[in-house]
């Protein structure tokens, strides 16, 4: 049995999600931020050195990191479903999806989130961020283009994970202008899995910096 230890207004909403789409039976262990420090509670850190959450537990071993556990996920349970053939041209855009989400879409929020916290809004570190950022947003406005979903026609893991960045994009102000991606997030939001990970993981709400 996999076990989610899922913490509020975190990335594990991700993996939460993707269970749901998975219709995978899993245990959830919810965890709260401290409404002061917003940083996660010790038991996280007992858990795993790193503190943080996503972490997949499964036969007494962790995982952390959210791209990480959606890989393993993918190729241990998902049985061919949520991911492109990896024998089609569109795998290829599809693993560069999954990184980017966690890498060079996630890094220039991350920056801002950190200037917002140390007063160094409008620092040039914070404007080359939010340079990086609307690139990163510009990006997936293109690969969406007239398609539903990034893959095209098909939903998959790769849009969970990237639905992230516009939504925090907006909660550090630097979201505005992408009628695709907004249009692709109501598509998102319409999903039955996605009201399914919410009514057991809780909502989520990126307003203050995570």
């Amino acid at each position: 049995m996999l076990t989610l230890h899922h913490l509020n207004n975190s990335r594990s909403q991700k993996i939460l999600w993707l269970l749901e789409e998975l219709e995978l039976p899993y245990e959830l262990v919810c965890y709260q931020r401290d409404p002061q420090t917003l940083m996660g509670p010790p038991a996280l850190k007992a858990l795993h050195p790193l503190g943080k959450s996503p972490v997949l537990e499964e036969d007494g071993k962790l995982l952390s990191e959210s791209g990480a556990i959606t890989e393993y996920i993918l190729s241990r349970y998902s049985k061919g479903r949520l991911a492109p053939d990896p024998a089609e041209p569109d795998h290829m855009r599809f693993v560069e999806c999954m990184y980017f989400a966690v890498s060079a879409g996630m890094n220039p929020i991350m920056i801002k989130v950190y200037a917002r916290a140390f007063s160094l809004t409008g620092a040039p570190m914070d404007v080359a961020a939010t340079g990086e950022l609307e690139t990163a947003l510009s990006y997936i406005e293109e690969l969406l283009g007239d398609s539903e979903w990034l893959m095209g026609d098909i939903f998959t893991a790769a849009d969970i994970q990237m639905s992230f960045i516009p939504e925090l994009a907006s909660a550090v102000g630097a979201f505005e202008g992408y009628a695709k991606i907004a249009a692709w997030q109501n598509r998102l939001y319409a999903r039955p899995a996605f009201h399914r990970s919410i009514k057991r993981g809780g909502t989520y709400d990126f307003a203050s910096p995570v």
